[in-house]
Order: structure tokens, then C-alpha cells, then sequence
């Protein structure tokens, strides 16, 4: 149960999701029962009848920048740079045409520190230092960051998708409810809601709140430790607003359900919950690890997407049902032909 290969499996490459489908809310879906591991096959809007009037669906708001920068040293050389700790939520970091931020640097040589980069002619960025692999830079810019950032910038697709971004994906590669900027991935259970199949499920009855996580770039860090026990993960920023904690402890003592839309979301509430299920509205850092053992306090279905061998995500969904159930449901998905990963198709757990 905690050794790393536990959690392996044998993914044809073929079923990984290169590109988005032509209409988000018509992927397939997986139910599974969280007890018996029982599942059946349906299509995403199919939700609207697997999900109860009374269900809260708390879905996470965050929004995607196009943090990949493409530009070159002072001598010439390329250098791609990807933001990894864009500072959305804290203004205080960009002062006066500058703003420091943590980032990942490609180039032909590692630069060193004090290194120039030049992107155009209103922004540039020095490197300050590098430890542990990551980069910590000074960018220079004239004008409003987020403006520059959101014209220069591209896309960071997950590295398991084999091709360079385009206009689509400034569309696709984010939820049609994303309304606060920060993550530098997306949210990607909640790519398949079209706005039109939100209309409907409020008009049904589910309610339908909001939280933040701004999903970091760790999410795609492998796990490096036999022992998945040993494994630190990476730290993200969360808010949580005081209409949705009520929202959701009024529905909790209430017997309803709370239905997470997404990993992102599972982490945010159960790391802000105490152990009666309550969840503490407030902003903070979750750093939240949920691997089979766990206890859930607040959650009590999870919509997700299939997940990459070996990875916290998949070790998460296993906890919330068991390793055994997960691994069979993804079994049946490959083998009937199931999109996996960020462009994938869907799996609700209950």
C-alpha cells in the first residue's frame, strides 16, 4: 500500500489525450461506486442524473496564465522560462517595473547567476539565483505585468502532451468558470463543464460554489521515494471564501452530499477542514499529501480525470476508494478506450 510501484501501470501511449475534443462537456465518464468498486460507463452530461438536487458541486475557480516565455540570453542563445509562482494573489510582489517570481529556465548552458533575459523590448528579467533547480528571477517590464504576461506568453501544457501550444488551447486548457489568475496548470476535472451544462444543473438544484488553489507546476513533479511516506509535496496557495464554508458546512450537517470537482478542490477542503467535516473559510498554503490511509472529513464524491502511474493524484483518488478498485476502474478504461490525462475523458467516484 505505501510502496511507489504500488501505484504503477501500463498506459499504451496512444490513450494519452494530445489534443481537447471539439465540445468540452461531451467526453465519456466512468462511475464508480467508492465501496464495492462497481463501475459503468456513461457520457459526461450524464452527471445531471448521478448528481441529487441537494449535492453541493464545489468546483475551483482558479485561472491558467500563459506562463511559458520564449526569449533569449544577451549573447544570442535561447532561453524558454516557465513562471512558477505567479503572483496573482499578492500584489506586493510587483513594485515600480519589477516583480520577482521562482522560475523553470531552459537554455543551451545552464545561466548563471546576474544572467540577462530579453523577451521584447518591455520586459526582461535578470537571474538572481538557483537552488534545487529552480531559479529565482527579477523581471523588468514597463507597463502592466499581467497584460504583458497574457500578450507574450504561451500556454504550459503538461509535458506529457507532445506538441507546442496554439490558439485553441488559450481556450480548452481552461475551466469556462476560471476567473482568478495564478495557476500555471489547470483544474482538469472541471474542463468538461460548458456553461450551458452548469445553467442546467443550477436549474435542477445542485448548488454550486467556489474555491482557489492555484495549481503549481509540482503537480507534474514525479515521486522520487520507494516509500511513498517519505514523499514531501509541493506547496500551493488556497482561498476559501466565507459564502462557500457556510455554503458547504450548512449542506455538511444537513446529510447532503459535497461533491469536489477535481483533486485540486479534494486537497483545499480537506486540508481547511476540522475533523467533523467543517470547513475554516480563509486564504493559506496547502501542502496537503492524501494517500491510501487517509481519513476524509469533508468530501463525499469526487469527479477527477485518470491520472499518470505512479503520481500523488492517482495515490489520492485510491485513498478515496481503495488502490484495488482504482486500478481495475483504470484497466477497463484503457481497454475501452478511455482519453487519459489533462484532455482526457472523466471518472466520478460516490
Amino acid at each position: 500500500m505505501y510502496s511507489l510501484n504500488d501505484y504503477d501501470y501500463y498506459l499504451p501511449e496512444e490513450r494519452i489525450a494530445q489534443e481537447p475534443i471539439e465540445r468540452r462537456d461531451q467526453s465519456k465518464l466512468i462511475f464508480m461506486d467508492r465501496n464495492t468498486g462497481e463501475i459503468a460507463h456513461h457520457k459526461f452530461l450524464d452527471i445531471y442524473d448521478l448528481l441529487s438536487p441537494s449535492d453541493v458541486l464545489v468546483i475551483n475557480n482558479t485561472e491558467v496564465i500563459p506562463a511559458k516565455l520564449f526569449g533569449q540570453k544577451e549573447t544570442g542563445g535561447k532561453a524558454e522560462v516557465l513562471i512558477l509562482d505567479y503572483p496573482g494573489n499578492e500584489k506586493s510582489r510587483i513594485d515600480n517595473g519589477e516583480c520577482v517570481c521562482r522560475c523553470l529556465i531552459k537554455t543551451s548552458k545552464r545561466p548563471k547567476d546576474d544572467t540577462t533575459l530579453i523577451f521584447n523590448q518591455k520586459l526582461k528579467a535578470k537571474v538572481i539565483n538557483f537552488k534545487d533547480g529552480i531559479y529565482t528571477v527579477k523581471f523588468s517590464y514597463k507597463g502592466d505585468f499581467e497584460h504583458i504576461i497574457d500578450r507574450v506568453g504561451r500556454v504550459p501544457l503538461p509535458p506529457y502532451i507532445k506538441r507546442n501550444d496554439d490558439r485553441k488551447d488559450r481556450t480548452f486548457y481552461q475551466t469556462v468558470y476560471a476567473s482568478q489568475k495564478g495557476a500555471v496548470a489547470a483544474p482538469t476535472a472541471g474542463l468538461h463543464f460548458s456553461l450551458s451544462f452548469i445553467k442546467k444543473l443550477k436549474e435542477k438544484g445542485v448548488k454550486i460554489v467556489a474555491i482557489t488553489l492555484h495549481v503549481g507546476y509540482g503537480t507534474f513533479l514525479p515521486v522520487r521515494v520507494s516509500d511513498i511516506r517519505d514523499h514531501r509535496i509541493h506547496s500551493e496557495w488556497y482561498s476559501i471564501s466565507k459564502e462557500t464554508a457556510d455554503m458547504i458546512n450548512e449542506s455538511k450537517k444537513a446529510g447532503h452530499r459535497i461533491v469536489a470537482v477535481g483533486t485540486t478542490v479534494v486537497r483545499t477542503l480537506e486540508n481547511a477542514s476540522k475533523e467533523n467535516g467543517i470547513v475554516v473559510q480563509g486564504d493559506g498554503s496547502c501542502n496537503l499529501f492524501i494517500y491510501p490511509g487517509y481519513r476524509f472529513q469533508t468530501v463525499d464524491a469526487m469527479l477527477t480525470n485518470f491520472h499518470l502511474p505512479k503520481s500523488t493524484l492517482l495515490m489520492l483518488v485510491s485513498a478515496f476508494s481503495t488502490r484495488e478498485n482504482v486500478l481495475n476502474a483504470y484497466k477497463v478504461a484503457i481497454e475501452k478506450q478511455y482519453r487519459f490525462f489533462s484532455y482526457g475523458d472523466a471518472m466520478l467516484i460516490a
